[in-house]
């Protein structure tokens, strides 16, 4: 028998989440069963996602969504044999019982001098997310200028770099001057502190003054509603995320933007990375082949201990994260 630990949803989140919303359990889970794997947890995700989907899809006591690396201690499953690893949407737990459903194993030749915390990250869906943003949504051409904001964070961070990748002009706002300077660090040809600047307007027209094509939007809300003034014609905007949001306990009320994308013709879209899970293998071998080219540059903000993983969420939506934010446990 193994005993696995929990973190669960106490209570709803009431704006910004506090340490008393979550609560420790410890559970015993049974002997596995054919067809069946046991694996512990090596590296936990947390993710902006997690405050918008607690309020969605989770009921009080349930066990904090997520996902996580483990490592497979106990098998009776051939197609996942002990040792190996994979990546699991178990939640916030150190132990998991699954009979094989839904996990999906590293890849089979991961290099031994690349993190496997990555798979949670820039080779995970945090980079799947960039890529089929950029590729599927916003349907990048030569030429093109890209904005990306939250551009320091797991996902925004890999936007501008494949962006470059793609020969692109990318300008990226982060909410510190370290978070700057690391985007010019791995490429970014523009960059600035959005909470130092008089003006978005400016700053966003100082970067671009012909404006922009792709805006990869992680933040929504007022950075937004100025962004899209700043698209060209026939811009395309991709909605990933709106972290601005979702600590608020009264809706923001925004700009009607149906006057404006109709003379500038654009085409907004939000997207869910499953969208192309069909396609995930290939593009986590392109992701994984740019990493080792050293084209794709990786950052982790590692928060160890499991019974941290509360302070690292909260961390993570203040802003606390360069890169992907992983607890080891």
């Amino acid at each position: 028998m193994v005993n696995a630990k929990t973190w669960t949803l106490r209570k709803h989140f009431d704006g910004f989440p506090k340490f008393s919303d979550f609560e420790m359990k410890e559970e015993q889970l049974p002997e596995t069963k054919d067809g069946e794997v046991l694996f512990e947890a090596v590296f936990l995700s947390v993710d902006p996602y997690m405050r918008l989907y607690s309020t969605i899809y989770m009921k009080e006591g349930d066990v904090m969504i997520g996902a996580q690396v483990a490592k497979v201690v106990e098998s009776k499953n051939p197609s996942f044999p002990v040792g190996c690893y994979v990546v699991a949407s178990t939640g916030w737990r150190t132990h998991s019982i699954s009979d094989g459903k839904g996990l999906q194993r590293l890849l089979a030749d991961w290099p031994e001098n690349i993190p496997k915390s990555l798979g949670l990250g820039t080779i995970g869906m945090p980079g799947l997310t960039a890529y089929y943003g950029l590729m599927e949504v916003c349907q990048m051409k030569d030429g093109d200028v890209v904005l990306v904001n939250a551009a320091a964070g797991a996902v925004g961070s890999v936007v501008g770099q494949i962006a470059k990748i793609k020969g692109l002009k990318v300008v990226g706002c982060a909410g510190s001057d370290a978070k700057v300077a690391y985007l010019k660090q791995i490429g970014f040809d523009e960059a600035f502190n959005y909470k130092t600047i008089s003006s978005l307007e400016e700053a966003l027209k100082k970067c671009s003054a012909e404006g922009y094509d792709c805006y990869f939007d992680n933040v929504g809300g007022q950075f937004s509603s100025v962004a899209l003034e700043q698209m060209r014609a026939f811009g395309r905007i991709a909605v990933c995320g709106g972290i601005s949001l979702y600590n608020d306990t009264t809706k923001q009320m925004g700009p009607y933007v149906q006057t404006l994308m109709i003379f500038k013709q654009l085409r907004m879209e939000g997207f869910l990375v499953s969208r192309w899970k069909h396609k995930d293998e290939e593009t986590l071998k392109q992701l994984m082949a740019w990493v080792k080219e050293g084209k794709l540059k990786y950052k982790e903000h590692i928060t160890k201990g499991f019974e941290n993983m509360p302070a690292a969420f909260m961390g993570l939506l203040k802003g606390e994260n360069t890169g992907k934010a992983v607890v080891a446990v």
